[in-house]
């Protein structure tokens, strides 16, 4: 019996800075308002480049584990280089594979994170590949023993099982902990209500929040009231920079994020969002305690490059922000 097991992407990060010869450009083609560019036809000097494992599943699998939880993971990786180095990264944080499939129709995913310390910020080049290939036939669902399932962005052939993984939890009185993507919150109305019913803790940023609920995310009561009819779960919604607020369906509760010195926001959200359920599940369902822990994970990964590296360790002290 596993504490938790987590659903998601497992992704191959190189990352680069930013060296003389990038230059921002502002411009109205960019949706952002801004671009990166350098000469084309030439070689471009970087300043530094690291590797790191990433994507949702394996980010939150391993804030798990490093809480002490006993942890398994489910996905799909290439039969690659990538692949067995993300599993041997994995079995090293003490999170159990034998729910990861190894697939030579498509290299393991990969991500090229452009990080410029100039403007403070990132953009990155994602190259969704074998993690769209998990399907129902693959998943050994008679093994999949657990107290927790965590879902986090699926897409391709997961997001078309996620109400098949969402049922089978539900069925093994299995709590679910939903953090959907775009593919996800795009399913069929009549899906996503039926999912929605059955989850325990719903994870949402701004714009996924008002994409479920076709509501302006400026007006956070109405949509948090919607949220609540919609799922009677806890939700959560994060603001970036600006906090978050959660319901748990009677009370809103609201934060600040705290000031942090942030050297890179890779996995930030997969930190936080694994980081209020360990503290959930630990305090047996506190949310201000979920919360102050999932604040203090965040901030901790923000420190450090790659999405893993800063995670809080169990028992590690951490300072607790306000809760209003």
């Amino acid at each position: 019996m596993f504490d938790i097991i987590t659903f998601g992407s497992a992704t191959w990060d190189i990352f680069l800075r930013q060296a003389p010869g990038w230059q921002i450009v502002k411009g109205k083609k960019f949706i952002t308002g801004k671009g990166i560019c350098f000469n084309l036809g030439s070689k471009v000097d970087i300043k530094d480049i690291y590797f790191f494992s990433g994507g949702g599943g394996t980010n939150t699998a391993a804030t798990f584990s490093k809480q002490g939880f006993k942890t398994a993971y489910c996905a799909t990786v290439g039969d690659d280089i990538a692949g067995r180095e993300i599993i041997q990264e994995l079995k090293k944080l003490g999170i159990n594979c034998q729910f990861v499939f190894k697939t030579k129709l498509k290299p393991t995913n990969r991500s090229v994170i452009l990080s410029s310390d100039l403007e403070k910020d990132r953009t990155i080049l994602v190259y969704r590949g074998a993690s769209e290939l998990l399907g129902k036939k693959d998943i050994s669902w008679k093994k999949l023993k657990a107290r927790w399932f965590y879902l986090a962005p699926l897409s391709g052939k997961p997001c078309r099982i996620t109400e098949d993984i969402v049922n089978f939890a539900y069925r093994n009185k299995i709590k679910i902990v939903f953090n959907p993507g775009n593919c996800q919150l795009s399913l069929p109305p009549k899906t996503l209500k039926r999912i929605l019913k059955k989850v325990d803790i719903l994870i949402l940023n701004q714009e996924e929040a008002s994409l479920l609920t076709k509501i302006p995310y400026q007006k956070e009561k109405e949509i948090f009231k919607k949220i609540d009819e919609l799922c009677p779960g806890v939700a959560i919604m994060t603001k970036g920079s600006k906090g978050v607020v959660i319901s748990d369906g009677k009370h809103l509760y609201w934060a600040k994020a705290p000031k942090t010195k942030v050297v890179d926001r890779t996995g930030a959200g997969d930190s936080f969002g694994s980081g209020f359920v360990s503290g959930f599940i630990k305090s047996k369902g506190n949310i201000e305690f979920a919360l102050q822990f999932a604040m203090a994970n965040s901030s901790s990964c923000l420190k450090e490059w790659g999405a893993k590296s800063g995670l809080l360790k169990k028992a590690e002290k951490f300072k607790k922000i306000k809760v209003f």
